[in-house]
């Protein structure tokens, strides 16, 4: 069998280049806004939790779902809850 020789592609634009390896893989999801993210106070001494119970959850089906490694998931995690 012979080997294929490599194409080399010749990209002249590369502003549209970058911007579509940006927007590859790119997934908008949308959530309840009534949705709690922030956990409620547990009234217990020690550190508190951040994020509430839906908000863990969401993190770890959306790991399991797209099969993704948890510091994947992480970038979410740093949005700020309102």
């Amino acid at each position: 069998m012979s080997r294929l020789a490599p194409t080399r592609d010749r990209t002249l634009d590369w502003s549209a280049s970058n911007a579509a390896l940006r927007e590859r893989g790119s997934l908008t999801v949308w959530f309840d806004p009534s949705t709690p993210w922030r956990a409620a106070p547990s009234g217990q001494r020690g550190g508190q939790p951040v994020y509430s119970d839906a908000a863990i959850q969401a993190c770890l089906m959306t790991k399991v779902l797209f099969g993704l490694p948890l510091r994947q998931i992480e970038p979410w995690k740093r949005h700020r809850c309102k």
